[in-house]
């Protein structure tokens, strides 16, 4: 089923706003205001029933693949780091601060399965057009000092590997007999 729509919520006397907490400044705070949510949640909301229990909130899981990417994190980590940090809260869209996990890590390989192939791609891209001109560079320069590289080097025992049957080819042709002792 659909997630149940976000309500706006009045201030709480009791618990302070995570907006109101936490460094504007802060890379994650920014990169969560400058997403266009709405773009997932009408894209993915076809992949919903509009029977049974409500899903988890589209955005959040949306977040929690984001951050899982941006911090190399695995799915059961990435969910353990957002119940401990306010910021990984406020990215996936929630208000004040949470003490319980947001969903089980399972509920994240479910999340993928059901957008498929085509809803990782619409992630990916909209990360991308985030970067706007820089992403469309024609020329992308690598370092590629650290990758493997597919030259062997001339060793004594590979050298005399290779003298060794260069001697036999020569001998078979001359049809030179070798004895083995």
């Amino acid at each position: 089923m659909l997630p149940k729509p976000c309500k706006l919520s009045q201030p709480n006397l009791f618990h302070n706003e995570l907006r109101d907490m936490l460094d504007s400044r802060d890379p994650l705070i920014a990169l969560a205001d400058t997403i266009n949510w709405g773009v997932f949640e009408e894209s993915f909301e076809k992949y919903y029933s509009k029977e049974g229990r409500p899903a988890k909130p589209i955005r959040l899981m949306v977040g929690l693949l984001l951050l899982k990417q941006l911090e190399n994190l695995s799915d059961e980590n990435v969910v353990m780091q957002w119940k401990r940090n306010p910021y990984y809260q406020y990215f996936c869209g929630f208000t004040e601060f949470q003490i319980a996990l947001p969903c089980h890590s399972t509920e994240l390989v479910k999340f993928r399965q059901r957008i498929g192939k085509e809803g990782i791609e619409l992630i990916f891209k909209s990360t991308v057009m985030l970067h706007g001109k820089k992403s469309e560079e024609k020329q992308v320069i690598i370092d590629t000092t650290v990758q493997e590289k597919n030259i062997t080097y001339p060793t004594d025992g590979k050298l005399a590997i290779r003298m060794i049957s260069h001697l036999h080819k020569i001998a078979k042709k001359e049809e030179v007999t070798i004895q083995h002792n």
